[in-house]
């Protein structure tokens, strides 16, 4: 699923760490960058988007006053220096609101927040399941899907309400739940060992104490996860 978005800000650096925070995230495409609100509603007026980030104090209208104007608004996310506004924001149905300077784990929950109501309108199944006999699947990552190899994947990480999958030379970041991949891997070929990673079994050189080492990586085991490797290193399934 792609999330379209427009940055509201009269400031230039506000824009450049936004769009660098969405780099890291494929799904997210700008649309436009507006320097104040009169762009915004001039361009909304041509074109709808996902989500919205906007700042508060601005010339010309202000953020929230912006905002009143628009009939059946996108996902808003509030980017101000100024927290004495956030209850104001709340009661205009934000989705959230970041405080300035906010690091990249904050504003990805923000953006986590808007995609899951996002998700929940629009149909778009982002994995095509194999069937249990099946080597391959299909994963929806950055505006396509790519049919992956079963054997190439060395390791899955939670991404907040993502994925990313770690194949030998690059990687594919899905908006899917590890926990929805987790149904999809045979069990004998991949393992939880934390609540953030599944490895594959082929791809495990060592296990020593709380780690599991792959050939250019070494993860954590997740106290709830110990069974499970437990019972791989007794060959039990």
């Amino acid at each position: 699923m792609t999330i379209t978005y427009i940055i509201v800000d009269d400031e230039p650096i506000a824009h450049k760490v936004i769009e660098n925070y969405c780099k890291d995230l494929p799904f997210m495409q700008l649309q436009a960058n507006c320097y104040d609100a009169i762009q915004a509603l001039s361009f909304l007026n041509k074109q709808k988007v996902d989500v919205i980030f906007l700042d508060i104090n601005m010339p010309k209208l202000k953020g929230f006053d912006f905002l009143r104007t628009i009939d059946n608004p996108p996902q808003i996310i509030v980017t101000s220096a100024y927290q004495e506004y956030a209850l104001e924001g709340f009661e205009l149905n934000i989705c959230d609101y970041l405080l300035k300077p906010f690091g990249f784990e904050r504003f990805l929950k923000a953006v986590n927040k808007a995609v899951d109501t996002i998700s929940q309108k629009k149909e778009a199944p982002v994995v095509v399941s194999q069937t249990p006999e099946s080597d391959s699947l299909f994963i929806k990552g950055e505006k396509k899907y790519h049919h992956v190899k079963l054997n190439e994947i060395s390791y899955i990480e939670a991404y907040g309400n993502y994925s990313i999958i770690h194949l030998a030379n690059t990687r594919i970041i899905t908006p899917e739940k590890i926990s929805d991949l987790e149904t999809m891997l045979a069990a004998e070929n991949f393992i939880r060992i934390h609540k953030s990673f599944i490895v594959s079994v082929a791809g495990i050189k060592e296990i020593e104490g709380n780690q599991v080492k792959l050939a250019n990586k070494t993860l954590p085991v997740g106290r709830v996860y110990k069974l499970n490797v437990g019972r791989l290193l007794k060959g039990k399934k």
